[in-house]
This record gives C-alpha cells, sequence and structure tokens, in this order.
C-alpha cells in the first residue's frame, strides 16, 4: 500500500496490570472505510484515542495523513476530525452556537466559519432547527450536528467511534447515506463498531480486535470465507423427487426425511451451485427451493472473538 492515511506498527498501551493493545498494527487506505470491530473492552476505543493524539502509546509507533505521532502531533490534529461514543454538543446553545463555537476553536475567520457553520447545518438538514437549543434535539439530530461540527475543520481523516450508538433504525441508516457521502468526497474513515451489520454496510476493509489483538483482517467477503459452514438446502415437496434427489447426492447431502430437504455443503460460488444443479440435472430432479446460506460477520464475530461460543442456531438463509 503507497502512502496509507492510517499507519500502525506494534502498539501498545497497559492501565495498569490490563493490557489494553497487546501489538497492534493497522494500514488504511486514503478513501475508505476502515471498520475496527470487537467485544467490548477488545481494545477500539483506545486504538482510537492513541491514534487521534488524545492519550499515547506505551510502545509502537504510528503516522496518521504522513505525520508521526510521536513527533508530529499538532500536524495530525489538524488533519484529523473525532466524533465520540458520546456526544461533544452542547445542549445549552443552539445548533448554530455549537457550530460557530467549533469554528472559533478552528480559528476561521468571522465570516467564513458562519458560512462553514450555513452550509454544513444545510448539508445536514439542521437549517430549521438551527436556532433551537441542542438540547431540544432528538438523538439522530445530535448525531447529526455532532459530525457537522467535525467536519467544520474540513479534515481529510475522520475517526468514528460507535457514531451510531443509541440511534433507531431510521437514524443509524441515515447515518450510514452521510458516512457514504464522506468518503465519496474523499474522506478517510476509521469507524469502530459493535454493529455487525453495519461494518458489512459500510466497511472497504475490517480489522477484528479481541483481547488487545487484531485477530483477522480483510474484507468482508474475505473475513466471512475464513469460517467454515457454507451450505445449499434443497426443498422437496414430492417424496419421489426427494428420494432420487438423495440417492443421486448420497455422498453429499444431510437429510430430514420429514421435512424432505437436504443439506449439503456449499461455499455458495457460482462453480459449487451449478455443479450441484448439474448432479440434480442427470438425476432427471428438480428442487422445489434451494436456499444457500454463506457465513456472515455473525459467524465471524463469534467465531474470532469466542472460538468456544455457539454459532447462531438459525442462520439467515437467501433464496436463490
Amino acid at each position: 500500500m503507497t502512502n496509507p492515511a492510517i499507519a500502525a506498527n506494534g502498539l501498545r498501551k497497559s492501565y495498569g496490570d490490563k493490557v489494553v493493545l497487546d501489538g497492534v498494527d493497522l494500514a488504511v487506505p486514503e478513501g475508505t472505510v476502515f471498520a475496527l470491530l470487537g467485544p467490548n473492552g477488545a481494545g477500539k476505543t483506545t486504538a482510537v484515542k492513541i491514534l487521534s493524539t488524545l492519550v499515547t502509546a506505551d510502545a509502537g509507533r504510528a503516522t496518521v495523513a504522513g505525520h508521526d505521532l510521536d513527533h508530529d502531533a499538532h500536524r495530525v490534529r489538524a488533519a484529523i476530525g473525532v466524533t465520540g461514543q458520546f456526544s461533544a454538543v452542547d445542549g445549552l446553545i443552539t445548533g448554530l452556537e455549537n457550530m460557530l463555537l467549533m469554528a472559533d476553536l478552528h480559528h476561521l475567520p468571522k465570516a467564513e466559519g458562519r458560512r462553514t457553520a450555513t452550509e454544513l447545518l444545510e448539508r445536514f438538514d439542521l437549517t430549521a432547527a438551527a436556532g433551537k437549543p441542542a438540547s431540544t434535539y432528538s438523538g439522530g439530530m445530535k448525531r447529526r450536528l455532532d459530525i457537522a461540527m467535525t467536519l467544520v475543520g474540513n479534515p481529510r481523516i475522520i475517526f468514528l467511534d460507535e457514531p451510531t450508538t443509541g440511534l433507531d433504525p431510521r437514524s443509524r441508516h441515515n447515518m450510514w447515506q452521510i458516512i457514504r457521502e464522506l468518503v465519496a468526497d474523499g474522506a478517510t474513515v476509521l469507524l469502530t463498531t459493535q454493529y455487525l451489520e453495519e461494518a458489512d454496510e459500510l466497511a472497504d476493509r475490517i480489522a477484528v480486535l479481541n483481547g488487545g489483538k487484531i485477530v483477522a483482517e480483510g474484507t468482508p467477503d474475505q473475513l466471512k470465507r475464513q469460517i467454515p459452514g457454507g451450505h445449499a438446502r434443497l426443498r422437496f415437496t414430492d417424496p419421489d423427487a426427494y428420494r432420487s434427489a438423495s440417492d443421486a447426492l448420497r455422498d453429499a447431502a444431510a437429510r430430514d426425511d420429514e421435512a424432505l430437504t437436504l443439506r449439503i455443503a456449499n461455499d455458495g460460488s457460482q462453480r459449487e451451485l451449478r455443479a450441484l444443479l448439474d448432479r440434480l440435472d442427470a438425476a432427471g430432479v428438480e428442487a422445489d427451493e434451494l436456499t444457500v446460506h454463506t457465513p456472515d460477520l455473525d459467524d465471524v464475530f463469534f467465531a474470532l472473538t469466542d472460538p468456544t461460543a455457539a454459532l447462531p442456531a438459525q442462520p439467515k438463509e437467501h433464496v436463490r
């Protein structure tokens, strides 16, 4: 990778006897969403705090926007924006006043600060509420205002630490669209989340953090392929067709004679599905329903963060 937006090598952090990060390596390409997944206490927020200069690592090195954390922290701060788990919005003042306060903190001239605040409030659909105290905003509105405040300094790299925690499904989906738009405009986003669907929807790459270590990294599809358990399920209504299929697939299928279903190990690829259908065609049999289950991020999360935990009892299946 050439000139990653964020690069970390061997980051370590302990609080007393508790090791929070234990040699974490990261490389986040520019213009992408990189998600850190992990259970509570895995070290996600600590990693964000280190990379955003809020706390210092005990060991290791990192660069953000090409600047060394140890030697150029002020340049790092000028290049980034941070939205934490808990809103930085001041509920006692209006949305516009929150924006103007942030503009002052970035030392923007008054006219430029007001123009930037006005444009961002419009972009985040907050113009109508701009003159109201932020304490009257809904959770989704406060989150949008929080991110709008983060963008006042036009950061190239944005850290979003569990940005949709506590939001209802509609507000969460609205936030996803905002994140996609930020990346489309050229920003790089490092996202921490406990919502597996969120990582699957947004992330170009995902790192799974557990016990202070990166236990897996890759695209969502790459991570899913690491976990066994993919299968195809054939359902029949005609008992004769079911028996014929069972005979044709005797070496590969697990039977359910009551439900008239067969379960066959299958990774869901076009090649494997075609081979399965070819065997059915050769036997002169047609299934009434074919469903495919491929491991999802739920499976990945359970397998990588707690190998002894059972996988979800009722996997998601997609009718093909």
